[in-house]
């Protein structure tokens, strides 16, 4: 079955090739297409397309199909194209005519657009929840091992005092921006597409914000023809925040790569996390991070791959849009798997101490002889050669680290003041669970039922005392 099959059969063929892998992505949304329908279904009784009744049977149906969704009983049958057409088909089977109906002033368009937004805003929350763990795995982390010093790099060369604290501190910061990426992410995408058509409206009296209030959009996108541009655009949204948490965590991958190496040796995790090798014997490989760092280098690929399918296309619907599902899809599920997965190592982290105190390290105490100097009233470019040639004459004897008092800095961090960025951020992911709209639908629509049952009587007391 096809929405849109007429007297022509298709060449099996070219359904095969232009539906892909619609048929197994389509059971993703399969809940949210569902939803979407159910709020459709009462938005055509209140703007008087179909009858009271008609809306309830048809709402207590895809209720019924929604549960089968959930427990996963639902497929999509042999020759179906896609989800769409076997939920309508399956309205139709149980209701006859009344299923029929519930495509009235929508086209698979939208309905493709509300289910894409819908799944999007979830797995957006979801993956947000992900990134509050971590965020304050690392906050914790920061202010456990806060005095103890490691060197700073720059260019991979030993250059300032730092410590464990300043380092994961500041990813947790990285994490905090990555958050308002997300949040701006799920903005552009909490609009409600659904009843623009296939992208030029409909001459049907719809009432969108009612489909609006029920999903709990933000917003209406106004402009049906904007409906159908937006495609690309909020999977563009989508993916650069996904890329930029991934962007976080490969960077922070290679650091544990590279700091668990023997020449470093700066942290070191439990035997049961880390793996060998079947020759070398004394091999400890960071396997764990270094596949983190692959799969994130490859999800921060994901704008381009997304622009390239995008980039140049007319207004309207395009088929190329549906490549995009597959893609976003891979995307949040291995963001996520990758935030669990750093957590969990995490858990497990051996840090080392006294790093600093190794010959080695002597001259990133340098710039602490610099300052000293300064504050004795020494100009800085004057102190400065002469510290550096303290250093090319003579081994440097280091001193304790000086008073790093100012914001940001490893005697005074702000974590507190990053935890209250992010925590602010954070209040932006609230979505309600698939089942959770699902059972607000079902409950709005026993109430309508009870207030006509209540006019109806208050009519008719009305009308027998006159």
């Amino acid at each position: 079955m096809k929405l849109w099959e007429k007297k022509t059969v298709p060449e099996p063929s070219v359904i095969e090739f232009t539906s892909g892998n619609d048929r197994f992505t389509d059971l993703v949304l399969a809940d949210w297409d569902i939803i979407g329908s159910m709020a459709h279904a009462r938005m055509l009784n209140e703007a008087g397309l179909i009858s009271y009744n008609e809306s309830k049977e048809l709402i207590k149906a895809l209720h019924t199909l929604f549960m089968k969704a959930a427990d996963g009983s639902l497929r999509i049958g042999e020759g179906v194209e896609d989800i769409h057409s076997q939920i309508e088909m399956e309205l139709t089977s149980m209701l006859g005519e009344t299923g029929k109906k519930i495509h009235t002033g929508r086209s698979r368009n939208d309905q493709v657009l509300v289910d894409i937004r819908l799944y999007t805003r979830k797995v957006i929350d979801d993956t947000a929840k992900h990134v509050d763990r971590l965020f304050y795995q690392l906050l914790s982390l920061s202010e456990q091992y806060k005095s103890i010093l490691i060197p700073g790099y720059t260019h991979m060369q030993p250059a300032m005092v730092s410590s464990f604290g300043l380092w994961f501190g500041s990813y947790a910061e990285s994490l905090a921006d990555d958050i308002l990426l997300l949040s701006a992410a799920r903005s552009l995408n909490n609009r409600n597409p659904l009843g623009t058509g296939a992208g030029y409206g409909s001459a049907l009296p719809l009432k969108r914000r009612i489909t609006t209030e029920l999903l709990e959009f933000d917003d209406l996108l106004y402009n049906s023809a904007y409906a159908s541009l937006n495609r690309g655009k909020a999977e563009l949204a989508s993916a650069s925040a996904l890329a930029s948490v991934a962007q976080t965590l490969s960077r922070f991958a290679m650091d544990m790569c590279l700091f668990m190496t023997a020449e470093f040796r700066f942290i070191d995790f439990p035997d049961e996390y880390i793996t060998g090798s079947s020759i070398m014997p004394q091999k400890r490989n960071p396997d764990v991070f270094e596949i983190i760092r692959g799969k994130a280098n490859l999800i921060q690929m994901l704008p381009a791959q997304v622009a390239s399918v995008v980039s140049g296309l007319p207004s309207g619907y395009n088929r190329e849009f549906q490549l995009l599902k597959d893609l976003l899809f891979r995307a949040f599920n291995e963001t996520r798997e990758l935030l669990a997965v750093m957590s969990l190592m995490l858990n497990r982290i051996i840090v080392t101490e006294g790093i600093t105190g190794k010959p080695l390290y002597n001259s990133i105490f340098s710039t602490e002889e610099v300052n000293r100097l300064v504050v004795k009233g020494v100009p800085f470019r004057d102190a400065y050669r002469e510290v550096a040639g303290m250093i090319g004459t003579t081994p440097f004897k280091p001193s304790s680290p000086g008073d790093y008092s100012h914001e940001g800095s490893i005697g005074n961090l702000c974590n507190k003041e990053i935890e209250k960025i992010f925590s602010g951020r954070m209040k932006a992911f609230v979505s309600k669970s698939a089942y959770e709209l699902a059972e607000k639908i079902m409950k709005r629509v026993d109430l309508s039922f009870f207030l006509q049952v209540a006019l109806f009587f208050m009519l008719s007391m009305n009308s027998s005392k006159r």
